[in-house]
């Protein structure tokens, strides 16, 4: 008899967490799959390692019992329009230790991924999982910032200024890596959560901003469609998105890819055949070549994750491996403005300097810049303090450093990009067509010996004087003459850039 009443008493339960599946709003995954849309949960499934992800806070719901039904909320907002909790990713590469992540992700189908304030609530407690155990964050933001309904929470707030999601979520940077996934609209606070990652990932046809259309009308800013609103690739040619993608099935991988260099070493790798890599470089000092070419020959096939590409081009900043283990590259890319140094370069390399530095990826400086860009336009950016902040963020790097010279190394451009001097470096060298100098070879000369030069009437033998002085000049900036001063530590065929790096990371 008592078995029997057991029986029953199980037959009757119904499954609490049912109204928070896919399933349960198929009216509403349709409209999102109209779209060319996954949901949220379709993308943590894909994120996360298969039966890892462990929710909290699932049967959450809406701030709204005061003016709709306890079943209508049930249905309609599901987990406050919130996922979170902690799962495994890429535990196919790494252990079980290295592999735990805390996971956020607004759900758009849910009041069109607000904020209300039991997501804000789950936030901080999925910031403050991250923070005890000091777990990666992969956040996916969509959605359209702060809630107006959340009529319930009138009877205890006011101003709603007091919300601490802000100020644990920021707190996070610098202790874990946080990497912030946009896959449509992003406005407001989300977009302000977004904007906090180390690591932002986005599809082009995203939308990120500080504000939505109603709150631009609102403030008598004027009517603009969503779309007008931050598209993705403005937002990335202004360094605020690092990675465009053309999906969202495409934002997930690169997160697990990014993810993975801050997760470790890896056993599994194939080595490039490093004894062309010399041939990348022209033997004409004045022609240009695609630097992201030396930097994808330098390391393991197919591990090169570039972030910011298309803004600051004149500088590469890119993940790699060499032989499975995590390298952050710092490169001039002569393709745009010569390699030089702009403000914008500079605050480039000084937050990828921080970031790999925060989490323990030693740096890796391939040189070939003519220096900080200067004049008066230039000055107009704030050159002077963007360049400063530049050997500020270089000389607080504890990680391994490395610096190759691929051609040019002149003046404070060379030094910043090699942390401040050149013995900053745990090795600085060279490859043979590498040249040094206080400024650039016809810069110098120009300046140096200008009344001299204009004292030579004839113009003939101006110019030929002025090609003596900068062959002479060259000459003595070349890398083998300044290796023989011990101002850098070797010569090196570039065949053989690829093994120095490999030793030296050997204890790493």
């Amino acid at each position: 008899m008592i078995e029997h009443l057991v029986y029953n008493a199980k037959a009757a339960m119904t499954d609490p967490h049912a109204t928070t599946r896919d399933s349960a709003r198929p009216e509403a995954v349709a409209k999102r799959h109209g779209l060319g849309k996954r949901t949220a949960r379709e993308n943590i499934a894909e994120l996360c390692d298969a039966g890892t992800f462990m929710e909290y806070g699932a049967l959450t719901i809406a701030a709204q019992r005061s003016r709709r039904t306890l079943d209508e909320l049930k249905h309609d907002t599901p987990a406050d329009g919130l996922i979170g909790g902690v799962a495994r990713i890429n535990g196919n590469i790494f252990d079980a230790a290295n592999t735990r992540c805390v996971v956020m992700s607004y759900d758009y189908t849910v009041l069109a991924g607000t904020q209300g304030y039991q997501n804000h609530r789950k936030t901080d407690r999925m910031v403050d999982i991250a923070r005890r155990e000091r777990l990666p964050v992969v956040f996916f933001t969509e959605g359209g910032g702060g809630r107006p309904g959340d009529t319930d929470a009138a009877l205890v707030v006011n101003s709603g200024l007091e919300v601490t999601s802000f100020y644990t979520f920021a707190r996070l940077s610098g202790e874990v890596p946080l990497i912030g996934i946009n896959t449509g609209r992003c406005f407001a606070g989300n977009a302000a959560f977004f904007g906090c990652c180390d690591i932002t990932i986005a599809t082009r046809d995203a939308n990120l901003g500080m504000a939505g259309p109603a709150m631009i009308a609102g403030g008598g800013l004027g009517q603009f469609a969503p779309e007008d609103i931050g598209p993705a690739n403005e937002q990335a040619a202004i360094g605020v998105i690092d990675i465009l993608v053309d999906d969202e099935a495409e934002a997930v991988a690169t997160a697990k890819r990014c993810l993975s260099f801050f997760q470790g070493p890896v056993s599994a790798f194939q080595a490039p055949d490093s004894r062309a890599i010399g041939d990348i470089m022209p033997t004409n000092r004045r022609m240009t070549y695609d630097v992201r070419r030396i930097v994808a020959a330098l390391a393991d096939i197919d591990s090169m994750t570039e972030l910011g590409a298309t803004h600051a081009p004149n500088l590469v900043t890119a993940f790699i491996r060499i032989e499975g283990k995590p390298v952050g590259v710092l490169a001039n890319n002569p393709r745009s403005l010569a390699g030089a140094i702009d403000s914008a370069a500079a605050r480039k390399a000084a937050h990828f300097m921080r970031l790999c530095d925060t989490h323990g990826i030693p740096l890796l400086t391939l040189c070939d810049t003519p220096g900080i860009m200067v004049g008066p336009k230039a000055e107009q950016t704030g050159t002077v303090e963007h360049a400063s902040q530049l050997f500020i963020a270089g000389a607080k790097v504890q990680v391994p450093w490395y610096g190759i010279v691929l051609r040019k190394a002149y003046g404070l451009g060379a030094q910043a990009m090699l942390g401040g001097h050149l013995k900053r470096p745990n090795f600085t060298v060279a490859w043979p067509q590498g040249e040094f100098g206080p400024m650039g070879v016809e810069g110098a000369v120009t300046l140096g010996f200008r009344r001299e030069l204009e004292a030579i009437e004839d113009e003939n033998e101006r110019a030929a004087r002025y090609q003596q002085l900068v062959d002479s000049m060259y000459e003595q900036g070349k890398a083998e003459n300044v290796a023989s001063y011990f101002e850098i530590d070797d010569v090196i065929d570039p065949a053989d850039s690829r093994r120095w790096l490999a030793e030296a990371l050997v204890a790493q």
